[in-house]
């Protein structure tokens, strides 16, 4: 069975629940750097959007592919690995192979994956 059309607006609010549950899961590690979505950054918002367009035409998906979607989008846009998370520079410490990534940071993926799918 085909997934069914979302409609921008779904789309969007999707992203936002994402992106506040993201947001709220870091600072619980001390990670202060997540802006409330209607502060963050263009980038930051097109990456969550493409995210869960990911998840509903392939709902299917794991987190290890969210995470290979992610690192993909990331590439194209010109992004590299980092130690440190860079706008500027376009660098990412999470530019590796998922089973690669800390535990913490893997639980991002599944909470995303998780968040798409009981709104979907």
């Amino acid at each position: 069975m085909d997934p069914r059309p979302y409609t921008e607006a779904e789309v969007l609010a999707i992203a936002r629940v994402c992106h506040e549950a993201n947001r709220a899961y870091c600072l619980s590690l001390g990670d202060k750097s997540q802006p409330p979505f209607e502060e963050a950054p263009k980038w930051q918002v097109d990456s969550e959007v493409l995210g869960v367009k990911f998840h509903l035409e392939n709902p299917n998906s794991k987190p290890e592919d969210s995470h290979i979607s992610w690192s993909k989008q990331k590439v194209a846009d010109g992004w590299k690995y980092g130690k440190v998370k860079d706008p500027e520079a376009k660098t990412h410490p999470c530019l590796v192979m998922f089973n690669e990534l800390p535990h913490e940071q893997q639980l991002k993926d599944k909470l995303f994956l998780s968040i798409v799918r009981a709104l979907s």
